[in-house]
């Protein structure tokens, strides 16, 4: 590893020295200067001078070194997923950075067959030197919930919100966040009152945490219900109050009528007298009543005119009433003559 980084060092005092040597008249292609990591928020871009030759197009390969393969694998080097080969002077190596150990880098020019020597990274680049930032947050206000959405900077990062009712000795309260770009719920607030929220992220990978943002406050109208609003509530608790028992009431009827119907006799076969009167008739007087059952096709021809009370009615029972009932007729006889005293009485037959 000494012994890689002397001849590194030779080999830039080369170049500075001698910046163009010729090999049988062709000009060597000259390497790529000043490489350099940036690292925000986990991601890395490695970044270099770039190779001018005019009239031609440079491409440039990149290629990485970890820990296990200069421990196991006889310091192979691989190259980079996204850049080789690349025509920008610059490389996004986030996805071959995989784990928190020290990493080379190196990288090549290249012109058709031309190809540079390589130049290397002067110091191994480790992810946990990456600059963590504050995450950005937008803050909503949901009715009097407090609602907060943090931006959303990858599957490694969480984030830790701290928030608190400004007045004085409000106690702050912390939630960790596992994931930007979803709104979560914070508090409930209280009206009239005014709250800030402040935000870290954390990265478990590296075991690191950025700083605070700087605090936002919302503040939170006394609002109260509209009065239109409230008015709809008592109305439409008031109909719930009417209409459910209504509908139960309604319901039951139907239920009653369907199972249960009510039988109404019909006019012609409803009773005029009192039952009581009915039911006093003595033995011998009902065996003086004439019953006669006719069916209802000879009621058809039969004069019911000719039935009215006549002078025969003083010696002989009359006709006095006509039934019709299950087409069959039950006729009811009831004057008779005692004497000098007429009496009356009504005896029915119960077909």
């Amino acid at each position: 590893m000494v012994l890689e980084e002397i001849l590194t060092s030779l080999m830039w005092f080369f170049y500075t020295l001698i910046p163009c040597l010729l090999v049988d008249g062709v000009a060597i292609l000259p390497a790529p200067q000043n490489l350099s990591v940036q690292s925000t928020n986990m991601k890395h871009l490695l970044m270099w001078s770039p190779v001018t030759v005019p009239g031609e197009v440079i491409d440039y390969s990149v290629e990485y070194q970890g820990e296990y393969e200069t421990l196991y694998l006889s310091h192979i080097w691989i190259p980079s997923s996204r850049c080789s080969p690349t025509k920008d002077p610059e490389c996004d190596i986030t996805d071959d950075i995989t784990a928190t150990v020290p990493y080379n880098l190196r990288v090549r020019a290249a012109l058709g067959s031309q190809t540079s020597v390589w130049s290397t990274l002067e110091y191994p680049f480790n992810r946990n030197s990456t600059i963590l930032t504050p995450p950005e947050m937008e803050i909503t206000k949901d009715g009097f919930h407090l609602v907060i959405n943090l931006q959303d900077l990858g599957p490694q990062f969480e984030f830790l919100v701290a928030y608190w009712k400004r007045e004085p000795g409000a106690k702050e309260l912390v939630k960790m966040v596992r994931s930007g770009g979803i709104p979560v719920h914070l508090e409930t607030m209280e009206p009239g009152a005014t709250y800030c929220i402040k935000a870290q992220t954390s990265v478990k990978a590296i075991g690191r945490q950025s700083a605070f943002s700087q605090a936002e406050c919302v503040n939170v109208q006394g609002e109260t219900l509209p009065l239109v609003l409230a008015l709809f509530a008592f109305v439409g608790f008031m109909l719930i109050l009417v209409v459910v028992p209504l509908f139960i009431w309604k319901m039951g009827r139907l239920l009653r009528s369907s199972c249960c119907p009510v039988v109404v006799l019909p006019d012609t076969l409803k009773i005029t007298n009192s039952p009581q009167k009915l039911i006093s008739c003595q033995k011998e007087e009902v065996a003086a009543c004439a019953m006669t059952v006719l069916s209802s096709e000879t009621l058809q021809g039969l004069d019911l005119a000719g039935l009215e009370k006549g002078p025969a009615e003083a010696e002989e029972p009359g006709l006095h009433d006509v039934g019709l009932m299950m087409g069959k007729a039950v006729f009811l006889f009831s004057s008779m003559d005692k004497g000098q005293e007429k009496s009356e009485r009504a005896c029915y037959v119960h077909v």
